[in-house]
């Protein structure tokens, strides 16, 4: 039985640091400590932080990171996310510094190696939707996959205070596709972010169309003898990469991690946050701590 007064937020630490590094890099202009260490990043991770716990007023957050790039995934398709660069310069420092600000504000952070931070909000959304409302703060449409009736997805739009948030009926409304369609969609038409192919030659809207048709991958292949010789012809010669696109796109709901709600309440840590904020020279965003 969920009880509505336990709303879980759980984080997309990367989605909010990138998405902060870039809202303010690209002026030119990059905040530094007085000793020369970057922070434009996590100031900005910061505002987005409360900016969503304001909108959403969580009883309990995580806060969840990738730890590296080698995963399971990477070992299935050695070319998983192969076509990304390096961080820029002035964001790496401030990878391990976000999660000592997370780590001060005395909220849980959590990664496991091996597996992607989607893969942890997978799980986490799946454990504790069972005793709560979870909502997956992210700017990742792949995680639209883990909607249900206990679990929303907030896509990040463009902007401040602009969130998509969405559920198996929004979700319905706007793309005509479930949960479950969202990962066979990506299997047809692969992920050029994410750099693997699908089925060649096949885009978003003949991929959609085949689920309409048809409601799923296995659907697809069952009527084959329905489909135009085109399509046809390209789906029967990309079999394997479908089913391995298929795969990447799932977002694995059993990584090893458990966690239970009383682990994860918010309750920020003022002292130590503060302590941080002024290490880094971001004091004028102690006023956001007095949320909670």
């Amino acid at each position: 039985m969920t009880d509505h007064h336990q709303k879980v937020l759980l984080v997309d630490g990367m989605a909010l640091l990138f998405r902060a590094f870039y809202a303010t890099s690209y002026t030119g202009y990059i905040r530094k400590t007085s000793a020369g260490l970057p922070t434009n990043a996590i100031h900005g991770f910061i505002q987005y932080f409360f900016d969503a716990i304001k909108t959403f007023d969580p009883t309990h957050v995580v806060c969840c990171w990738d730890m590296g790039s080698k995963t399971f995934r990477t070992e299935q398709f050695p070319d998983y996310k192969g076509n990304r660069g390096e961080p820029p310069a002035e964001l790496i420092p401030q990878f391990d510094l976000v999660k000592e600000v997370v780590a001060d504000m005395g909220i849980l952070n959590v990664g496991i190696i091996g597996f992607e931070a989607d893969d942890c909000m997978g799980t986490l959304a799946n454990q504790l939707s069972e005793h709560a409302e979870v909502y997956i703060l992210t700017g990742d449409h792949d995680m639209l996959q883990l909607v249900n009736e206990q679990v929303k997805v907030v896509i990040m739009k463009k902007g401040k205070l602009n969130y998509a948030v969405y559920d198996p009926e929004s979700l319905l409304a706007e793309r005509q596709i479930t949960p479950r369609q969202v990962i066979d969609l990506k299997g047809f038409m692969g992920d050029t972010s994410d750099n693997y192919p699908g089925v060649k030659g096949i885009g978003e809207k003949t991929a959609l169309k085949l689920l309409l048709d048809y409601e799923s991958i296995e659907g697809v292949l069952e009527n084959l003898d329905k489909l135009p010789k085109g399509v046809r012809s390209k789906i029967e010669s990309d079999l394997d990469m479908l089913h391995l696109s298929r795969s990447l796109a799932t977002i694995r709901l059993d990584v090893p991690i458990q966690c239970e709600l009383e682990h994860c309440r918010f309750v920020v840590t003022k002292d130590a946050a503060v302590r941080k904020f002024e290490e880094l020279e971001l004091g004028g965003l102690v006023k956001l701590l007095e949320i909670s």
